[in-house]
């Protein structure tokens, strides 16, 4: 039966065995379908609607002429935060943090995927490279075809033209940072780049 809770739909299927709901956001942007599956107990469906409606938004801490902080929260409370792509298409547990920081060479994101939780769709770049860094859990990534384990500690590089998805196949959450930046834009005088100063550091 379909659900709808703010604009967005979901189709919910009751699995009597288990008494547990599938909720399945099913939303379509630029001619390609996102389809998030999260898995939750029956009694915490109210909780689930709650934080629907309240959801985590990033907070800066500290800006100057040359620095930008904030924080997103701690890494299993990514799952209050929500994307919204466009009216209508969200992506719950996943947060982009360049705007915020003004980042001027690349983007970064934070996501959580729950046990059992997949991206439910194959993506590709016009021009970025991309860079997973798994800090938590474990699951697969595919690549083209071919798919690996990826565990806390893996780090994984995409090309632009690779065809990429994952799934948390783990009994705990799957949380990674996504750095995206634009490919071959980095060379060796770039790893050069640092300059130590005689300045002294005080604290």
């Amino acid at each position: 039966m379909f659900y709808s809770y703010q604009g967005v739909y979901y189709i919910c299927n009751f699995q009597v065995s288990d008494f547990s709901i599938k909720l399945t956001s099913l939303s379509c942007m630029m001619s390609f379908f996102l389809l998030i599956t999260f898995q939750v107990s029956v009694s915490s469906n109210i909780c689930l609607i709650f934080k629907l409606a309240k959801m985590k938004e990033i907070k800066k801490q500290f800006e100057g002429v040359n620095y930008s902080s904030i924080e997103v929260g701690a890494m299993n409370e990514l799952n209050e935060h929500v994307l919204t792509l466009a009216p209508g298409v969200e992506i719950l547990g996943k947060v982009f943090v360049g705007e915020a920081l003004h980042t001027t060479g690349a983007e970064m994101s934070f996501q959580i995927y729950a046990p059992g939780q997949e991206a439910g769709f194959l993506h590709t770049h016009k021009t970025h490279e991309e860079l997973y860094l798994f800090v938590r859990g474990c699951g697969q990534f595919q690549v083209d075809g071919e798919v690996f384990p990826i565990k806390e500690g893996s780090v994984v590089r995409v090309a632009p033209n690779g065809k990429r998805a994952l799934r948390n196949n783990g009994s705990e959450p799957l949380v990674m940072v996504c750095v995206q930046y634009k490919s071959n834009s980095f060379s060796a005088d770039d790893a050069k780049d640092g300059e130590i100063l005689e300045e002294k550091v005080q604290w």
